[in-house]
């Protein structure tokens, strides 16, 4: 018998279209945070350790289901998000805090902690 374990609850979060397909998670978060920080796509694509085509697939299918564009690319200015990119990410960033503490609190009702 586990003596003092301390328990906590580790959720992950994705929004998806009707098909399962992922429109935005951790990892697109994390690919469109790293790209306004960077202004490069292909600077993500190696810090995130994924290939260029990787990370441009996963940013067109979420243009694609949203019907507009998260990225602006420009071979000389580089990449940033574009408005409705910025928008996207803080949408994310305030569901991933509500869904935590929601998910804080019925654990803490659940377990007693």
């Amino acid at each position: 018998m586990a003596k003092n374990v301390s328990m906590r609850i580790k959720s992950r979060h994705w929004v998806v279209d009707d098909q399962n397909r992922i429109i935005m998670g951790e990892g697109r978060k994390e690919i469109l945070e790293t790209i306004d920080k960077t202004g490069s796509i292909n600077k993500t694509a190696k810090l995130m350790k994924m290939s260029y085509k990787g990370v441009w697939s996963k940013i067109k299918v979420t243009e694609q289901y949203l019907g507009k564009d998260i990225i602006h690319a420009d071979r000389r200015d580089g990449s940033r998000l574009t408005s409705e990119g910025k928008a996207l990410l803080e949408k994310y960033r305030k569901l991933k805090a509500r869904c935590l503490e929601e998910d804080n609190r019925c654990f803490s009702e659940i377990f007693g902690e």
